[in-house]
């Protein structure tokens, strides 16, 4: 229904009071859509600083630890210069060090199991590999600098708590007041926590680092840029360019735009049908999570390299076709290069997508433990996804600090990554 027009006065001044009116309306309208948009970004930010927020807040502990340099004689009665591996230095330096802080030992070595669990087992290797190179220490006082355990690290960042009832903390009064002497002598120091990124997985929260899961995750996507890049851009041009038009055509498209939408999970399970079942390639290696993550990132770059195609304005086609180029030279000197920019957005997309991806991953097997760091496309390794899930589920208290950690850690990579892609992408693009 239309509303009763008002009879206007002869001088039309009612007719300039309702434009005015309407105007104003609608002046309002806009200036509450843009609060409404700056309300909806303010938000979106807000949360995302809160997110990152408590990322760092939780992860940032992680990136320094606490060593500690212990005197420690190397008895000849307890050292086998032929084995040095072989000798609890753990041990012989607790015992040592009970003695310096005046504490005896009981008979059934309570104390000294109590203060070699202040230490990491990394205090071992380090003392058998310098016996082993230098066996003419032994006999001789050296100084060893190692790792703290986890349960004494938490302690200096604050996470455990001298007044928490003593029943409920995995370190005693004794322990707290043997560390917070050592920390009065000079022995405990703070410092940079290079082991997590120099170090592998490690069932010690202490030793644990993320290299290995770098490497692997690296992998994974130099096989799926391989891949899913040369594949995504060929399918494009010959659905955009060259496929005649038709039923089996529409078909492809529709089902392209279906798979871009399809559950990760379900491409986890495809690998593992195809790949490993199937084709028997090795269980948990970057290989077959390359071409898992390829799989699911082809219909994104099929899609964003069509839209990039159709974007270029038909005038470039047709004054390369009427200069004589045949339709194979428009595509591929005309054409493409002016979509490259497009391109390589989708590029970045489906790349961003797939090194976040953990489902499909933990379906291939890479939810195992994998110790150290694997170079090669056919051993088993990690990625930096399955090691944040592998960590936030472990038990000990000290992971989910690195857990935090190892976020961070991937959202560099990405941002990296994501950096580098842009740089191409300028480096390629054109204007017309």
């Amino acid at each position: 229904m239309t509303e009763t027009a008002l009879p206007l006065p002869v001088d039309g001044s009612g007719r300039v009071e309702r434009m005015r009116a309407g105007l104003k309306r609608r002046h309002a309208r806009e200036t509450r859509f843009r609060l409404y948009g700056l309300l909806a970004i303010g938000v979106a930010v807000g949360f995302l600083l809160l997110l990152l927020g408590r990322i760092v807040e939780q992860g940032h502990s992680a990136f320094y630890g606490h060593s500690v340099t212990v005197p420690v004689y190397l008895d000849p009665a307890r050292i086998d210069p032929t084995y040095p591996q072989g000798t609890n230095f753990e041990l012989l330096a607790a015992e040592q060090a009970l003695t310096r802080l005046g504490v005896a030992d009981d008979a059934a070595g309570a104390k000294s199991r109590a203060m070699r669990a202040l230490f990491s087992s990394e205090l071992k290797f380090i003392a058998a590999d310098r016996v082993e190179a230098e066996p003419a220490l032994i006999g001789r006082t050296v100084r060893i600098v190692a790792p703290l355990s986890d349960d004494a690290d938490l302690y200096f960042k604050g996470e455990i708590s001298r007044d928490t009832p003593e029943a409920q903390r995995r370190l005693s009064d004794e322990q707290i007041a043997w560390l917070d002497r050592m920390r009065a002598d000079g022995q405990i120091e703070s410092r940079f926590n290079s082991a997590l990124f120099a170090r592998g997985d490690s069932t010690e929260p202490e030793l644990a680092g993320v290299l290995g899961a770098v490497v692997g995750s690296s992998l994974m996507l130099l096989v799926t840029a391989v891949i899913a890049l040369p594949l995504g851009v060929a399918a494009a041009l010959y659905l955009e360019e060259f496929a005649p038009r038709g039923r089996l055509t529409d078909l492809i498209e529709v089902n392209i735009n279906n798979l871009a939408a399809v559950p990760s999970i379900l491409y986890g399970l495809l690998g593992l049908a195809v790949f490993i079942n199937w084709m028997h390639l090795p269980r948990a290696s970057p290989l077959v999570g390359g071409l898992v993550l390829a799989l699911m990132a082809l219909p994104t770059i099929i899609i964003a390299t069509r839209a990039s195609l159709k974007a270029v304005p038909p005038s470039i086609r047709q004054a390369a076709l009427a200069m004589g180029a045949s339709k194979t030279q428009t595509v591929f000197h005309h054409t493409l290069p002016l979509a490259m920019p497009g391109v390589m957005t989708g590029a970045i997309i489906s790349m961003a997508h797939a090194l976040g991806e953990t489902a499909p991953l933990l379906l291939i097997g890479m939810v195992s433990f994998v110790p150290g760091v694997s170079l090669g496309l056919t051993e088993a390794g990690g990625a930096l996804p399955s090691l944040v899930y592998i960590w936030e589920n472990a038990s000990e208290r000290a992971f989910h600090e690195r857990t935090a950690a190892a976020i961070l850690v991937l959202l560099a990579f990405m941002v990296v990554m994501n950096g580098a892609a842009v740089l191409l992408r300028r480096r390629f693009e054109r204007r017309w």
